[in-house]
């Protein structure tokens, strides 16, 4: 195995002994595949995702599986989590009356693309799920079907594609371009960039974890040593801010899809 496949505890690689830096790249997010079932392939990224399932269902089945009045401390975790994507995302957007039916989506949205956010500074785990395309676009496209749906179920089909396209007669001589790029936006753009937000920050969060810790090891080696304690800093420095930015992304993500669906609600988006 070459040095450019190689992580930094699969290497005794350092500073001054002549072999480079082990540069960490697309290399760093391919699993070889845990088992083979008729040519599906089932790898570290999909059990992740498949252990998030099951944390998020098996938490609020605990903490809400035999509500009490007096809530317990489990119990009344789980009520802060779901109120704040209740009433912070949700009822600000959609208002109480309309947003109520789409309150667990969004609440296994967010705990969901969260928790799969979380194994990325997890011992053994070490890889935000979210960061393979595959994951957040097809978290993207429920939201861009449950949200085109929405659009033709409110208004019908000529009203439906009145609301996509932003159609209104009294923008003059530009109406026919603004209706093009509102159908562009809406239909291709918005599910691209909704899902690539968060592909792309988990994304390049990771790596940056993943180049601190690798120079970590890396320097630690004669002189090195004292650069290899600066980049150790910059890992710890580095993992704080990923659990910002990981509640952040989740958060972004059923916040925008909440307004898309708010868009799709109302008479002019």
């Amino acid at each position: 195995m070459s040095n450019a496949q190689t992580l930094a505890f699969e290497t005794d690689c350092h500073i001054f002994e002549g072999c480079g830096f082990p540069t960490p790249g697309l290399h760093s997010f391919l699993f070889e595949p845990i088992f083979t079932v008729g040519g599906f392939e089932f790898n570290k990224p999909m059990l992740l995702a498949l252990v998030s399932s099951v944390v998020v269902i098996g938490f609020f089945w605990a903490a809400f599986n035999k509500p009490k009045l007096i809530p317990g401390k489990l119990q009344m975790v789980g009520e802060i989590g779901y109120d704040f994507v209740r009433r912070g995302v949700v009822y600000e957007t959609l208002g109480k009356k309309e947003g109520e039916k789409y309150v667990p989506l969004m609440v296994s949205l967010f705990f969901f693309i969260w928790i799969m956010n979380i194994w990325s500074i997890v011992p053994l785990a070490q890889f935000p799920v979210t960061s393979v395309i595959a994951l957040p676009a097809g978290l993207a496209a429920i939201v861009y079907v449950l949200w085109v749906s929405v659009t033709f179920k409110r208004h019908g089909f000529i009203g439906g594609w009145k609301n996509i396209t932003g159609y209104d007669r009294s923008l003059g001589p530009v109406f026919p371009m603004v209706m093009f790029f509102e159908f562009l936006s809406n239909m291709i753009i918005r599910p691209f960039t909704h899902a690539v937000r968060l592909f792309a920050n988990m994304f390049a969060g990771h790596v940056l974890l993943v180049i601190f810790t690798i120079a970590s090891w890396y320097l630690l080696n004669g002189i090195g040593i004292a650069y290899a304690g600066v980049s150790f800093v910059m890992v710890i420095v580095m993992t704080i801010f990923e659990l910002f930015i990981q509640a952040l992304q989740a958060y972004v993500f059923i916040l925008l899809a909440s307004s898309y669906i708010q868009g799709a609600l109302a008479e002019h988006h």
